[in-house]
């Protein structure tokens, strides 16, 4: 049998009828790139103790957020924030790759990961609360000019903390992050806008199937031209924390929120060309949810963003870890400044 997108997400669907009908498009998707990367050149990375990986806690709003951190906090700051339904994992191996030339900090959303509300504390799940969290966090951790990274959820995390403080984003790299209605591709999204369109309880429990552990592993592989180069670790661990009691009442909260997003596109261009952030795309091209469009879209209203299609999926570090890190380094070398 052959093993293609197609057919691999055949398999899931045969086992997640609730899903079918709007991932039919999805099945064929294989938009070519139109402006694909280079081969990648080779890396030349300083390793050092002082680089090494950092494992923390720090309380910010109503929650214990975990965080990943690594480089000198001398050093210009970059925030890589990750998306549905993964958390800091996600840029396990990208973080040494920049952690010789910046300080890196990544930590797990609210809902997602090791982060945990506080005792006694009910937060809403919602993108408001996701970006106060972390605007607290970056506070508490003094970051007041840094980079940041996004991908899914992790954008309207960061669009929340450039309009709430546009001069203390110094770039911006975006790998599937959104910021367009156009990057949403309608037969993917079908379920969720029609639960946002009539949120009752039926198409509330249409979405549960986002949560199953086989759409999770789907969500990693879809799309990907090498699939043996994705690590079967990743929906491990994301399905572990995704099966927390309560966790899935969250993630369909989040679901629905997502709406709340689209409300905040246009002041966030309107930041766009009033601030003029450099910004990066590295699109995995092939991605059902998040679209090649989203990526140009940009150049609306950032005529000078790069924009690099990658025959990859949703989660393209997985499978073009050192092309991406090689077009980060590349553009932070130009574009961030020296002081944190």
């Amino acid at each position: 049998m052959n093993n293609t997108p197609t057919t691999r997400l055949t398999a899931v669907l045969r086992r997640l009828p609730t899903l079918a009908a709007a991932f039919v498009a999805v099945a064929t998707l294989a938009a070519p790139p139109a402006r694909a990367a280079a081969e990648p050149a080779a890396l030349t990375i300083q390793f050092t103790s002082a680089n090494a990986t950092r494992y923390r806690t720090t309380t910010a709003g109503d929650f214990e957020v975990f965080y990943r951190e690594a480089g000198d906090p001398a050093k210009p700051t970059v925030l890589l924030l990750h998306g549905f339904p993964t958390s800091s994992h996600m840029f396990r191996e990208l973080i040494p790759l920049l952690a010789d030339r910046y300080h890196v900090i990544a930590p797990d959303l609210p809902g997602f990961g090791r982060t945990r509300p506080l005792a006694g504390a009910s937060p809403a799940p919602t993108f408001d609360v996701l970006g106060d969290t972390i605007a607290a966090f970056t506070a508490k951790l003094g970051l007041t000019r840094y980079a940041v990274y996004v991908q899914d959820y992790g954008a309207p995390v960061a669009w929340r903390l450039a309009l709430a403080h546009p001069e203390q984003i110094a770039a911006i790299v975006t790998q599937n992050g959104n910021a367009y209605e156009a990057g949403l591709n309608p037969d993917a999204w079908k379920p969720i806008t029609t639960y946002w369109q009539e949120p009752t309880p039926a198409n509330r429990e249409a979405l549960r199937g986002f949560l199953k552990a086989e759409t999770t592993a789907w969500q990693y592989t879809v799309g990907a031209t090498e699939p043996d180069r994705v690590s079967p670790d990743n929906w491990v661990v994301d399905q572990t924390y995704l099966d927390r009691p309560g966790n899935a009442e969250i993630q369909l909260d989040l679901f629905r929120d997502y709406q709340s997003n689209l409300a905040l596109y246009p002041a966030l261009h309107a930041y766009f060309r009033a601030s003029k952030p450099p910004l990066l795309a590295v699109w995995g091209a092939r991605d059902p949810f998040f679209i090649p469009a989203g990526a140009e879209a940009f150049r609306a209203d950032l005529p000078a963003a790069e924009i690099h299609l990658l025959e990859a999926g949703h989660f393209a570090l997985e499978t073009h870890l050192v092309e991406i890190a090689g077009l980060i380094r590349d553009f932070l070398a130009r574009t961030l400044p020296a002081a944190r």
